[in-house]
């Protein structure tokens, strides 16, 4: 069954030909790491002399797509190496996030070495989770390592955990809730599932946080409790669980897939951009895509096996661009471009009077108020999330309606506006709270009035955390997602401002306790300013016309 299942994959995705169809299956092999833990070990072994190896370390099991993975890599001529992280799937120990695998990673990789099979080459391969183990291991696997697939994936974890100094609580808890889903029946899991999951839609709305990973999951989860507590900037906890600082150390080449609305897009596109400075030539797609959408796995298995192929094998591959990104909106499409982020021209849409939104500079006018509730806070709608199914792009619409979200809209396009790039915002805010969240989402309106997402940003404000005019004005910087997006003519640009995106974002309580034991829930009015000496403005990326081609 799992030959006839590779095959009809390897037709459908339009795969190379195989090298060999004769693979050899060991499961459960227990590779003993340093403290004695096992963990347990798939290897497929394709019958090719000299062939380099794949290493895939996960937390969420050897099966289903990893024995499909498995086989077809080995076809194609590796030794495939899938491997369990420790505390999931038969791996001894319990599972901490990041902890162990720098040192779970070399230990394997001293394993590996001491095969008869091994070659003194391997590359790795992985989404999310998986990704972030390559990183772990790649500044300190020397020459052996010869190429990465990092997808959907960064260095570091804690800047998208906590961004804009938020708290990102439905990843994490979704995550968490996965993570505990996979130690119960299948049944069980199904029913819950087909349910709705109602214990997470519980405990997502849940305060105080401290209390939700129980009613999520049944149990404390450590992990879930630790991330609530150590939440601040300079925190000690993460120094050792984020690999970002050794990234130039990395020689392997690295191929870097993601989509624009994936929850780790940031990150991966600072790592891709550490990479270029340090002197490496990484290659990136990202792509219409959300975190774990087919089309985005899809797009890994060709690209990856490829980049594999050329660069752990030797083998001839089809030149590509090294950087190929797919710009969303009517008339995009894919772009080959020679690095990111493009040149572009940094233009400043500004907020104005009326709900209006446009290029020109701001004039005298009052400020808009909005009252913010924590009690019934703002919802989130699409957008990065982990859960496929209820991210990506969505009708803005239902949202915009609510009284604490204000929305601005541009005239309607003469010509096209094509934005591919860093994507930022500045907002000028005056509220009664001391502490509150700004959120800022660009839509693109159709003719039709739908308003779809294009990117977005949140940035948690606390005293002292950015200036103050003696007016009581703080200028709130955002660094939203990135994007690539063609507004058409006719379409509106619109900008929304509003005091969260719950539960993407854990909600501000507007107390200033802490993350994690916050109860007493506080609402209050703010302003948002437009004004000449307050020029709100979000600032796009105008793409450059190519060059006229010479004659």
């Amino acid at each position: 069954m799992d030959r006839l299942l590779t095959r009809l994959a390897s037709a459908a995705l339009r795969l190379p030909a195989a090298r060999t169809r004769r693979i050899t299956v060991t499961r459960d092999i227990p590779v003993r790491v340093r403290d004695g833990v096992a963990l347990r070990t798939d290897h497929y072994a394709p019958d090719l002399p000299g062939a380099p190896t794949v290493l895939i370390r996960t937390p969420y099991g050897r099966g289903g797509p990893m024995r499909l993975l498995g086989r077809l890599a080995a076809e194609r001529g590796y030794h495939v190496v899938i491997q369990s992280c420790r505390g999931t799937h038969g791996s001894g120990g319990a599972f901490a996030p990041l902890v162990h695998e720098r040192d779970d990673g070399l230990d394997t990789l001293d394993w590996l070495r001491r095969q008869r099979w091994w070659s003194g080459a391997f590359g790795m391969f992985g989404a999310s989770y998986q990704g972030f183990v390559q990183w772990a291991l790649a500044a300190e696997a020397a020459d052996e390592l010869r190429a990465m697939v990092a997808v959907a994936t960064a260095s570091a974890t804690r800047d998208s955990t906590y961004a804009g100094e938020s708290f990102a609580l439905d990843t994490v808890l979704t995550w968490a809730e996965l993570l505990q889903a996979q130690t119960v029946p299948w049944l069980a899991r199904q029913w819950e599932l087909r349910r709705g999951q109602p214990r997470l839609a519980r405990a997502l709305t849940h305060l105080p946080l401290a209390e939700a990973d129980r009613i999520a999951t049944g149990v404390t989860v450590p992990f879930f409790q630790e991330w609530l507590r150590h939440h601040t900037p300079d925190a000690d906890y993460w120094r050792s669980r984020v690999f970002g600082d050794r990234i130039a150390e990395v020689r392997a080449p690295v191929l870097m897939l993601s989509g624009w609305q994936d929850i780790f897009l940031p990150a991966q596109l600072d790592d891709y951009v550490r990479l270029r400075a340090a002197g490496a030539r990484p290659r990136l797609t990202v792509g219409p895509w959300t975190h774990g959408s087919p089309g985005l796995l899809v797009a890994a298995l060709r690209t990856g096996l490829d980049w594999l192929d050329e660069h752990l094998a030797g083998r001839p591959t089809p030149p590509r661009a090294p950087v190929r990104v797919h710009v969303g909106g009517d008339g995009g499409g894919w772009r080959d471009l020679p690095d990111w982020p493009p040149p572009a021209v940094p233009t400043r849409w500004h907020l104005h009077a009326d709900r209006a939104l446009g290029t020109t500079a701001p004039i005298p006018s009052p400020p808009d108020r909005i009252w913010y509730d924590p009690a019934d806070p703002t919802p989130s709608l699409g957008g990065p999330l982990l859960v496929a199914q209820r991210a990506g792009k969505v009708d803005n619409r239902p949202v915009e309606a609510r009284p604490d979200v204000l929305t601005y809209t541009s005239a309607p396009l003469d010509a096209p506006v094509e934005v591919v790039g860093p994507v930022r915002a500045e907002v000028h805010v005056r509220s009664e709270l001391s502490y509150l969240d700004v959120f800022v989402r660009l839509c693109d309106v159709d003719r039709r009035g739908r308003s779809w997402n294009v990117c977005d940003g949140l940035v948690r404000v606390a005293p002292g955390r950015f200036p103050t005019d003696p007016s009581g004005v703080v200028r709130v910087p955002l660094t939203l997602w990135p994007a690539a997006h063609r507004f058409a003519p006719g379409h509106r640009l619109r900008v929304q401002v509003s005091g969260g995106a719950h539960p993407r974002y854990a909600r501000n309580p507007g107390t200033g306790e802490p993350l994690g034991t916050a109860v007493t829930l506080r609402a209050g009015w703010r302003e948002i300013l437009h004004d000449p000496a307050h020029p709100s403005a979000i600032v796009l990326p105008h793409a450059q016309p190519p060059p006229a081609p010479r004659p």
